[in-house]
């Protein structure tokens, strides 16, 4: 049997226009979920760094979010300034697509973490055992080898000591810099201080071992065959800890604590 031409083109749109619609719907549909989902992870990711949830530990979701509740308070901050800011729901921002909307950023001065654009405003996550602030959890990131890494780093009160540290979307290479995400490792950043003694952000991945917290307290191991991914995460987290990312919160934490 033979078609014509135009019995061809038609049923070829006919079959476009049913999945367009298929997808569109499905899209629609799904969305409610991706976002529930992304929120969960980015509670995961929080109670994780905040020694909150053990690795590898399997929650189902109302345990994340009853851990979460009880214990994260975000807070939403103007960068400039480490204002925090009243009246909107820090659950509601996203960061990423603030910084990628110039009315809601501002281009990033040049820097070796290679960040472009920084938001002008940014969420603080607080984590308190009853009413006793535990730690303080930065959102950081910054240009690896192959991919952007995203992550969350974790400080004592006193705003100098790492609790922990955490990458959760990157493109680096399994088994060499994506050894980022090796609990090994990232043990290793615990007890390490993000800033000297005069505040100036100190904390770096060197090449080779580092000795222990006590004995090397600005400076964690490298990751073996990474060197451009240890690189980028020391810049990284210069950027965040300095003036143009949360160096103004930090500063405004400290000096409201007397710290």
């Amino acid at each position: 049997m033979q078609f014509s031409s135009r019995y061809i083109v038609l049923f070829a749109a006919a079959v476009c226009g049913v999945c367009s619609i298929f997808v569109a719907s499905s899209a629609v549909l799904l969305k409610e979920r991706q976002e529930l989902n992304k929120a969960l992870d980015v509670q995961k990711k929080v109670l994780g760094v905040a020694g909150l949830m053990d690795t590898g530990e399997r929650l189902a979701r109302e345990e994340v979010q009853r851990r979460y509740q009880k214990h994260v308070r975000p807070v939403l901050v103007e960068l400039m300034t480490g204002n925090a800011i009243e009246g909107v729901d820090p659950a509601s921002f996203d960061q990423r697509t603030a910084a990628s909307d110039p009315e809601t950023s501002r281009a990033a001065p040049s820097n070796l973490a290679k960040v472009l654009r920084i938001p002008n405003n940014a969420v603080v996550y607080q984590v308190f055992d009853d009413d006793q602030l535990r730690s303080i959890i930065l959102p950081v990131e910054g240009k690896g080898l192959w991919s952007t890494l995203y992550g969350f780093l974790a400080l004592e009160p006193d705003a100098r000591t790492i609790e922990g540290i955490t990458f959760y979307e990157h493109g680096e290479t399994p088994g060499l810099g994506g050894e980022v995400d090796n609990p090994r490792w990232k043990a290793r950043w615990r007890g390490r201080k993000a800033f000297d003694d005069d505040w100036n952000a100190a904390i770096t991945v060197k090449k080779g071992a580092a000795g222990t917290p006590k004995e090397d307290p600005y400076r964690v191991d490298g990751l073996s065959g990474a060197t451009i991914t240890s690189r980028g995460v020391s810049h990284l987290l210069a950027f965040w800890l300095g003036d143009d990312g949360f160096g103004p919160y930090l500063g405004r934490y400290r000096s409201e604590r007397g710290i």
